[in-house]
């Protein structure tokens, strides 16, 4: 898939004659087999299905490549994230690219899923291998390219400007990441990741994916927008159900229409100071 889009940048334009979709790891809703419901500007709609909390954690635990979620062993999974880092940079990338230093890109890739969820400094990574502010970008942009990992930005408004500029990076195999917190963050974002794709792929509605954060330090994990407008934000707090004072604070600066916070445990669903308290399993079921 890397191949096909990195292909799909040169020769003749095909403007007309065909569509661009983006292919993305299996979501909660896919492996349920229910066709999409998203509407715009609209609360999410979710599923009341027993299967649904076993099946969000075999995402969790297997990731949403059908390598390893099918077979749904741990041996297997720990072996499909070996060849696969192998795959990408000694095969995929070196034929590709031209990267002098392949071994530091794969450091580099080794490296990358400790940053997960933090804000991503390239100066801070330029420092740690003593190479200049031009080639670790590159080094960077090259593994996104190949669908190794994905970055979202800060929303920027009139209403307020975030101070720094830095993104939040995330695996499109969380499955790699060992700390569970960091792993539950990076399914959802995922998945909104996949639901932005699809709506702006199939629909063609300009939704994007954010992050929120100003100059007080003050940070929302995500938030969608159509048209560059804030439609929802989400707030993932693992197994924390007391309602983000941050989630609040933004919800109001910015009259979200509707905000979520997320939590790993099963069975929570409820709504306090206009923010739902709600499953990750469920939530990701009201998605694509």
């Amino acid at each position: 898939s890397a191949r096909l889009d990195l292909y799909r940048r040169g020769g003749d334009s095909l403007l007309g004659r065909y569509h661009y979709y983006r292919l993305h790891p299996f979501s909660l809703r896919e492996v349920l087999e229910t066709a999409p419901s998203l509407e715009i500007r609209q609360p999410l709609k979710f599923i009341n299905n027993a299967k649904i909390g076993g099946i969000f954690q075999d995402l969790l635990a297997f990731g949403g490549f059908p390598e390893s979620f099918l077979e749904k062993k741990e041996i297997a999974t720990r072996r499909f994230h070996g060849e696969r880092i192998d795959l990408l940079i000694k095969e995929d990338i070196r034929d590709l690219e031209a990267v002098r230093d392949i071994s530091a890109l794969q450091i580099l890739a080794e490296i990358l899923p400790s940053k997960v969820g933090s804000l991503f400094s390239l100066n801070a990574l330029r420092e740690d291998f003593g190479v200049a502010h031009k080639t670790i970008s590159l080094w960077v942009e090259i593994l996104e390219r190949f669908y190794y990992h994905f970055r979202i930005y800060p929303f920027t408004s009139s209403v307020f400007k975030s101070l720094r500029k830095e993104p939040k990076i995330y695996l499109w195999d969380w499955s790699q990441l060992e700390d569970r917190a960091a792993k539950l963050e990076n399914i959802v974002a995922s998945h909104l990741l996949k639901a932005v794709h699809f709506l702006r792929d199939v629909y063609g509605y300009k939704t994007e994916l954010y992050f929120l954060r100003d100059r007080d330090g003050k940070e929302v994990d995500f938030l969608v927008t159509v048209d560059r407008k804030p439609w929802f934000a989400a707030e993932v707090k693992s197994k924390d159900k007391t309602v983000s004072k941050n989630l609040i604070y933004f919800a109001g600066k910015l009259r979200l229409p509707y905000a979520y916070q997320i939590t790993e445990d099963d069975g929570v669903d409820f709504e306090k100071d206009n923010v739902r308290v709600v499953s990750a399993s469920k939530f990701l079921s009201g998605l694509v």
